[in-house]
């Protein structure tokens, strides 16, 4: 009985014997070449060049393509099915390595705790929205309409948009661009060029869906780009937040700001009211011959004095309602808010907590530590730049000389074309550029520095401007009840001849003072409760940002 296998069967053995070998060289190659450059730096030393590094793996890449050639080639001849050439897409899908480094948190520049004025008492600002530390409905309706209006609001958050565009642009880069093509062409051979000698016009129809020239990110550039890309949409996110916060409390402090000035037109317009009736009473005595001219014309003056400080308030108070009016984004038609300022317990008592607390709570750092992240990303992709591209084009499809051929038995065509690309010489382009990474990346670092010291300092200074605008609001008080007292006896003193009308016009001019400065310091007092909750990061809880964790896959 003949025991020799058929030919057929001695091949397939052969070539399964290649493909099991050829394999094991392109799994091995896979497994290891992202790693190769951290090797080659631990064989060489620490202080090798990336040049020196992308040397010695070029080589490498190019016996791993090499051998995914060979692979894909014997798969398909021993299946002789063309369809299975898109499987062997599966193997270049190896894990990449990312040749960032490493991202390390900058130490927080600042102390532990704040040094001077930081209670316990309060509620948490991250425990609250703006509704709720802002309790007065006039001006809960005011900044509805800012976050729903304000232009410079909406700019940022179409920066978002724009910013998340741009992040998705750059993840597609990540995956295969599958295309669908078609075509015709018809070429002439001269006769000269023909083994037949004669002329002929070839017609070529073909359909084919594939991809062309995908990268293979072995060094993770694409995927260091991507991340970037993320980081920085998550910074523009962040960065909208901060927006919002600093609407919201610009908005609270021009609205202080008019109820301030309505209740200084208020008490302006009383004192001119009373040295309208002075005046009228001086008048009448003058002209009955009982006082003299020099106490008429200092009636005149006093009266005239108010007069100028009342129209001053009211033209302070039309351009603090158009700065009102373009932060809102619509007309605003606020009536003089009765009573006095502060008395309607405006606002919440906050607790500051501790400086570490701001990392998490302020936007803007948040944002300083996205950039900063990002600029740690694109060293990566700077650092792949060093090493050699591999891109594939692969198309399946199938082709005939003649249309009603295109899709007959044994037309199926395939196409598997491997290639690498290896940088010699650029002139520096590709230092330069990993430099300028890399100095960016420290410039990040400053800034997210500065602006935690920046967060920091608005704190204390929020905290040491409660502390003391409260104790100078009790002494203006003081300070008016005095001269109120003093007003009063030095009237009294005239209307007996004891002193001159001089006297009383002092104490007038005085006393008008300190109303004045007594609803300047109240209102001091509820803008340093606002810079407080816009230094502890207040105001954007009704606006959650965007969790990295459902964006950032590969």
């Amino acid at each position: 009985m003949n025991n020799v296998q058929p030919a057929s069967d001695i091949s397939t053995f052969t070539m399964l014997t290649l493909m099991l070998a050829v394999f094991t060289v392109s799994v091995g190659f896979g497994v290891v070449l992202p790693h190769l450059p951290y090797l080659i730096e631990r064989l060489l030393g620490a202080g090798v060049q990336l040049e020196q590094i992308s040397r010695h793996t070029g080589l490498l890449t190019a016996v791993y393509t090499l051998s995914l050639f060979l692979f894909v080639s014997m798969w398909t001849w021993l299946s002789n099915q063309s369809g299975l050439v898109i499987a062997t897409v599966s193997l270049l899908l190896v894990s990449c390595t990312s040749l960032a480094p490493p991202y390390v948190v900058p130490v927080m520049p600042v102390e532990p705790r704040y040094a001077l004025y930081a209670t316990q008492e309060g509620v948490r600002v991250t425990t609250i929205g703006w509704r709720d530390y802002f309790t007065d409905p006039r001006l809960q309706s005011l900044i509805v309409q800012a976050l729903a209006n304000n232009r410079d609001l909406r700019t940022a958050l179409l920066r978002v948009d724009e910013a998340r565009a741009i992040y998705g642009i750059q993840r597609a880069e990540q995956f295969p661009a599958l295309d669908v093509q078609a075509g015709v062409s018809r070429l002439r051979v001269p006769a000269d060029l023909n083994l037949a000698r004669q002329s002929q016009v070839i017609s070529l129809y073909q359909v084919a869906v594939g991809m062309v020239g995908w990268e293979i990110d072995f060094w993770g550039r694409v995927r260091s780009l991507k991340d970037a890309a993320l980081d920085s949409y998550l910074a523009t996110d962040a960065a909208s937040r901060a927006a919002v916060i600093e609407l919201i409390a610009q908005v609270a402090n021009s609205y202080l700001t008019l109820c301030e000035l309505d209740e200084r037109i208020s008490l302006a317009r009383q004192t001119i009211a009373s040295r309208t009736e002075t005046l009228r009473i001086f008048s009448r005595r003058f002209a009955l011959g009982a006082t003299s001219r020099l106490n008429l014309t200092q009636v005149e003056a006093l009266l005239i004095q108010s007069q100028i400080l009342g129209a001053q308030l009211e033209q302070s108070r039309e351009t603090q309602a158009h700065v009102l009016t373009l932060l809102v984004g619509a007309s605003v038609d606020l009536p003089p808010l009765p009573g006095r300022l502060g008395a309607q317990d405006m606002l919440v008592e906050l607790r500051p907590g501790l400086p570490s607390d701001l990392l998490v709570q302020r936007p803007d750092i948040a944002a300083a530590e996205y950039q900063l992240k990002a600029s740690n990303a694109n060293i990566g992709a700077a650092r792949a730049a060093f090493f050699p591209r591999v891109a594939l084009t692969s198309l399946l499809g199938t082709a005939s000389a003649e249309l009603d051929g295109l899709f007959a038995s044994g037309s199926h065509a395939w196409i598997f074309s491997p290639s690498i690309s290896l940088p010699i010489f650029d002139g520096g382009r590709r230092r330069n550029n990993l430099s300028l990474a890399e100095v960016r990346r420290n410039l990040a670092v400053a800034n997210y520095e500065k602006t935690v010291q920046s967060a920091f300092r608005d704190v204390s200074d929020a905290l040491s401007a409660r502390r003391w605008i409260a104790e100078q609001t009790v002494l203006a008080e003081a300070a008016l009840k005095t001269q109120a007292e003093r007003a009063r006896l030095s009237q009294l003193r005239y209307d007996n001849g004891a002193s001159t009308f001089l006297e009383v016009l002092d104490a007038q001019r005085e006393l008008l003072s300190a109303e004045q400065q007594l609803v300047l310091t109240r209102r001091a007092l509820l803008s340093s409760h606002i810079s407080l909750y816009k230094a502890l990061g207040g105001g954007s809880l009704e606006f959650v940002p965007i969790s990295p964790e459902g964006l950032n896959t590969p």
